[in-house]
């Protein structure tokens, strides 16, 4: 890798189309000024969620986390490690590595605040008014969550089962909205799964609605083989054969058409309608004029704000950070131990490029993930 280093640029109205091009924070790029530290990323994640956060990137400012420096252009938030290569920030430190949100790329350039012997804030001027849960970066070597095995399962499910358990426990506070059976779509995808091991734990309390997952054929005979779902149905089946009871339509997938065939088949038995990602990117469309509940968009970081208000209003911070942590070792656990997830790592930005390509196509295999590492 040159000092130019590399990083992967979408055209906004048009996500399947991409290029390479030299980082805007590699070294032979840009100077540090007092205060900045460089990063650079080492291997992060590429899953459906990424192409969510593309396909939902003007509408949630996914777009302004890392500046493209053209307006037509994006660069894709993912998730992973780096290491602290050249710091002008008191309490960070060369060679330290991180855990955090990046562009898919080879460099960050950051603005630590708030340091401490945990992690820090990114301050830089774009991103002070940005969902604060996407601008912290955590030190690995005291983020009890990180351990060097499980660095791959980490960088693929953390932030994804992040939203899945916030996600459950709106549900769950909401008494799930009335509804006797949950209908998640999209089912295979990471986010679905951590979603639907979480309202597992839940079985055995009153009340807790069945949970039923939407998924291509393809995918079915893999969703059913995890035990977090009640009924497995791909999606030519599912109009025929879901229960016509109180129903709470979870959808993963974006797909328009889809949802409002849910909408018109359970009309006034739809309790609730949520849209969580768009992994079905082409088919994203407008929820105006559909029977029954006006779909929401469930926004992660709100849950969070809102749980870490102290008691009695919320939880606290450490306790969400505690009860996250309980939650993260049981899912890690099952997935390991069921062999939910094979990590495929690649290397160099031509990969990438390809890559998201083939991530933006479906053609992932479900259980499958990868790791990427754009250097060369």
């Amino acid at each position: 890798m040159t000092g130019r280093g590399q990083r992967l640029f979408i055209t906004r109205a048009a996500l399947d189309q991409a290029r390479l091009g030299p980082d805007p924070d590699a070294p032979e790029q840009r100077v540090l000024a007092p205060g900045q530290v460089r990063l650079s990323v080492e291997r992060f994640a590429l899953t459906a969620n990424n192409i969510t956060y593309a396909a939902l990137g003007k509408a949630m400012r996914y777009w302004q986390f890392f500046p493209a420096g053209d307006a037509a252009l994006g660069c894709l938030p993912v998730w992973g490690f780096a290491t602290v290569q050249e710091s002008c920030t008191e309490g960070v430190t060369a060679g330290q590595r991180v855990w955090g949100y990046f562009p898919a790329g080879t460099h960050l350039v950051v603005a630590p605040v708030r340091v401490t012997a945990t992690g820090f804030m990114d301050g830089s001027l774009h991103r002070q008014e940005l969902a604060g849960v996407y601008n912290q970066y955590l030190f690995c070597a005291a983020d009890p969550a990180w351990h060097p095995v499980l660095e791959g399962l980490q960088a693929v499910l953390r932030p994804l089962f992040l939203t899945a358990f916030l996600l459950d426990d709106h549900l769950a506070d909401n008494d799930f909205f009335g509804a006797r059976q949950l209908l998640l779509s999209s089912a295979s995808s990471k986010t679905a799964l951590g979603t639907a091991h979480c309202l597992a734990q839940r079985r055995h309390q009153p009340g807790c609605p069945r949970i039923v997952g939407l998924t291509s054929a393809g995918n079915a005979e893999f969703v059913r083989s995890l035990g977090c779902y009640d009924e497995v149905l791909t999606y030519e089946q599912w109009p025929a054969q879901v229960a016509p009871v109180p129903t709470a339509y979870i959808d993963f997938a974006g797909d328009a058409q889809l949802r409002r065939r849910v909408h018109i088949q359970f009309a006034d038995m739809l309790m609730f309608s949520s849209s969580i990602g768009g992994t079905h990117w082409e088919a994203l469309g407008s929820a105006r004029d559909l029977p029954g509940p006006r779909p929401t968009l469930f926004f992660a970081p709100a849950q969070v704000k809102a749980r870490s208000a102290p008691p009695p209003d919320g939880w606290g911070s450490a306790e969400l950070q505690r009860r996250m942590g309980h939650a993260w070792a049981q899912f890690v656990d099952q997935v390991r131990q069921g062999e939910w997830v094979q990590t495929l790592e690649q290397r160099g930005a031509q990969a990438a490029w390809e890559a998201y390509g083939h991530m933006l196509g479906g053609h992932m295999p479900a259980r499958q993930a990868l790791l990427l590492d754009m250097r060369g």
